[in-house]
């Protein structure tokens, strides 16, 4: 008989945990720069109802990048896009992976009969003289 050990309540890294003074100092970035960041949509803090600005982990991530791309000489338009491109490819590869499984489960439950299995090959290396 095994127990169950505590689970310990992390919070999610999506949850909207720091105000403004504490990002700036977690990712090293001014609060004003945060501001301007916000303003320009490069990272969107949740709100509180008093209209505070309440940053995640994943925002405090996403500014060290924007920071990192902007030491690169990157523009801020040009972050914008590297930002909805990578946001773009990465809800793709959840949905390939989606599709991946509800595919395999078809091909499971009815096997294609019309296909006829190849025969393997060897392969043949050559060696040049």
């Amino acid at each position: 008989m095994t127990k169950d050990l505590p689970q310990e309540d992390h919070p999610d890294d999506d949850a909207g945990l720091y105000v403004i003074s504490v990002a700036a100092e977690l990712s090293g970035l001014h609060p004003q720069t945060l501001r301007q960041y916000d303003r320009l949509g490069l990272v969107s803090p949740d709100r509180t109802v008093g209209r505070n600005r309440r940053y995640s982990l994943r925002d405090i991530a996403s500014l060290r990048m924007v920071q990192r791309l902007v030491g690169e000489g990157i523009n801020h338009a040009g972050i914008k896009r590297i930002i909805e491109l990578e946001t773009a490819m990465a809800n793709m590869a959840v949905e390939v992976a989606k599709l991946r499984i509800e595919v395999d489960a078809l091909i499971a439950e009815n096997p294609p009969k019309s296909l006829k299995s190849r025969k393997k090959n060897d392969v043949i290396i050559y060696k040049e003289d």
